[in-house]
This record gives structure tokens, C-alpha cells and sequence, in this order.
């Protein structure tokens, strides 16, 4: 029954996922922002660094939720990972 409230039991949040999610995004705020400037007049190469310039901050603002999500799941790898390194090196120095 105590093992059902470990944490370290609980499921660990999927990365691909949110990191589909947020590179879907990033592209299709730049593509957008490429797009609007090049209806608006701007040529072709500054339309396209432009574009991807200010694709950067509005990503950031509007990209956030599933920012912050990917890096709670890259933590949670991370400390998973973690964890099972210092079990191995236990276990291989005889501790359990």
C-alpha cells in the first residue's frame, strides 16, 4: 500500500509529446510571421529574418504552457535517471 503513494512510483510525464508540440509551434509562429510580413511588402531574405526575429519573443509569450511542461518531464527523466545511476552504484558497491 505504501508503494501506491510513492512518488517515485507515479508515471513520469511523456517528453515527445510536448516537444512535438513546441516545435510545431515555433515553426508555425515563424512561418506565420514570415508569411504576414512578406503579404505586407517586405522583400524575401529581410521578410525571412525578420520574420524569424521576431518569431522569438512571441514564441516565448505564447509557447510557455508547454514549455513549461517539457521542462517538468525533462526534469522528472533527469531525476529518474538519476536515481537509477545511484541504485546501480549501490548495488554494485555491495550496499544492498
Amino acid at each position: 500500500m505504501a508503494e501506491q503513494n510513492n512518488p517515485a512510483n507515479a508515471p513520469r510525464p511523456k517528453v515527445a509529446p510536448w516537444l512535438l508540440i513546441y516545435v510545431i509551434g515555433r515553426f508555425g509562429i515563424a512561418a506565420l510571421l514570415v508569411l504576414i510580413l512578406w503579404q505586407v511588402g517586405l522583400g524575401s531574405f529581410p521578410g525571412l529574418l525578420f520574420g524569424l526575429l521576431l518569431s522569438m519573443p512571441v514564441s516565448y509569450l505564447l509557447l510557455r504552457p508547454s514549455r513549461d511542461r517539457l521542462t517538468e518531464a525533462l526534469a522528472a527523466r533527469a531525476a529518474e535517471k538519476r536515481a537509477a545511476k545511484e541504485d546501480l552504484r549501490d548495488r554494485l558497491a555491495g550496499e544492498r
